[in-house]
């Protein structure tokens, strides 16, 4: 018992001071989001006053268009791959048709093609389809990568259901758009609500493709707006209350769809 105690006190500690070294690098980016640039040469490390909460409102009015912009393209992106998704995954999962496992596998042999080596081939569908400086030329390939795992994933999820269910749906009438709609949709939030948490946190994210594909600077999103913000701005203290609003609303995300994101983890249908 005494080294059941002793190493669950060892792993609590180790624990500990991970989560600190994780929490320290947010910390000091939202002290130093508060200071001007005397207070940041001399006193960087430590909370220092007045507060200059103008830093925020210098910061806020050059990236707020790039928020909005990051908002629409991950809106819509997570939107298609969550119905796309669905739509394909739901007949791969329950009904039966010719070539029905050949296609689910070469829809997910897809996952082991590394997604650099996809740049240059959708570069030139993207050319070809004169996409460029256009958010189709980001939605269609957020959306087209994006569903492959999410395929993977829920086909799984609906193959687990129990197919009484099914069978009582359709003595009723129900055809197979109701029957997804009414019976498998509702009992699949939990993963699909992880599901678009992780599919809004990629396209969010994404720095490399949107510099490719915009050339526009006022319909980049926030990534790509914050390297414009960092060569403009030389005070520190604007630069880094920039950083700290554009990581404000995946925190308010996250606050909001914890639960589903749990409970979507822990359904078995993702092992992370």
């Amino acid at each position: 018992m005494r080294n059941v105690t002793l190493g669950s006190g060892l792993k609590h500690v180790t624990l500990a001071l991970l989560g600190i070294l994780t929490v320290i690098p947010f910390v000091m980016m939202f002290l130093l989001s508060f200071k001007d640039v005397n207070q940041f040469m001399q006193h960087r490390w430590t909370l220092t006053f007045p507060l200059h909460v103008d830093n925020y409102i210098s910061a806020w009015r050059m990236i707020h268009k790039y928020i909005l912009n990051s908002f629409i393209i991950s809106g819509v992106t997570v939107v298609g791959v969550i119905v796309v998704s669905c739509m394909a995954a739901y007949p791969l999962a329950r009904m039966r048709f010719f070539l029905k496992e050949h296609i689910y596998f070469l829809i997910i042999s897809l996952l082991m093609i590394p997604t650099v080596l996809t740049l240059v081939p959708l570069f030139s569908i993207v050319i070809r389809l004169e996409l460029i400086n256009s958010w189709l030329g980001l939605w269609g390939p957020y959306i087209a990568s994006g569903q492959v795992f999410c395929i993977f994933v829920l086909r799984a999820f609906f193959a687990s259901l129990s197919e009484e269910m099914f069978e009582a749906a359709r003595i009723d009438g129900a055809g197979e758009a109701r029957v997804l709609l009414s019976i498998v949709v509702p009992l699949s939030k939990p993963i699909i609500g992880t599901l678009a948490v992780l599919n809004i946190l990629s396209s969010w994210n994404e720095y490399v493709w949107p510099i490719m594909v915009i050339t526009d600077i006022e319909k980049q999103p926030i990534p790509v707006g914050l390297l414009y913000f960092t060569q403009k701005y030389t005070d520190y203290g604007p630069l880094f209350a920039g950083y700290v609003i554009a990581s404000l609303p995946l925190v308010l995300l996250f606050m909001v769809a914890s639960k589903q994101f749990v409970e979507g983890l822990s359904s078995g249908s993702i092992k992370m």
